[in-house]
Formats: structure tokens, C-alpha cells, sequence
């Protein structure tokens, strides 16, 4: 399973109405991450668990998610989290 997947299924415990993942990575070779094996990822996820949380409160759901991805398949993940209400 590649990282897309692997990050698609792990954001399932979010339980997301909509999550879009962008693997990035090629606008970053060379890189001192790309170069490490981490790549570079946008992703947008609509979710009601982030109903009534802030931002940062929100994008530690996604890390905690992740999990041990964050340390050498991600090294870069741009969020944009959303709470159902308000796409």
C-alpha cells in the first residue's frame, strides 16, 4: 500500500464525509526531506468530529490519525480540516 492509502485508510477513524489527499512530493525533489524519503502531501478533510474544535485541535486529530507516518513517509503535510457545517 503506498503512502496515499496507507493515510486514506488512517483518516477513516476520523470517519470524514470528505478527504481529498495530494501527494506533492515531485514539486519538492531535492529536497532535504524528499531526499530522506519523506514526501510532501496536501489534504482537505470534512469531518464531524472537528465540530467545535480550533484549528490546532483539529490538525493534531489528523497527526494522532497518522501516527507513525509523520516520521519518515510524511515529511510534509499541508491541512485544510473542516467541520461538516462548514463547507
Amino acid at each position: 500500500m503506498n503512502t496515499v492509502d496507507t493515510l486514506r485508510s488512517r483518516m477513516a477513524a476520523l470517519e470524514p464525509s470528505r478527504l481529498e489527499i495530494i501527494d506533492e512530493s515531485h514539486r519538492h525533489a531535492g529536497h532535504a526531506g524528499a531526499r530522506d524519503g519523506g514526501g510532501h502531501y496536501r489534504m482537505t478533510i470534512v469531518s464531524p468530529r472537528f465540530a467545535g474544535k480550533r484549528t490546532m485541535e483539529r490538525h493534531r486529530l489528523v497527526y494522532d490519525a497518522a501516527g507513525d507516518l509523520m516520521k519518515r513517509q510524511i515529511h510534509a503535510l499541508s491541512i485544510t480540516a473542516k467541520a461538516p457545517d462548514e463547507t
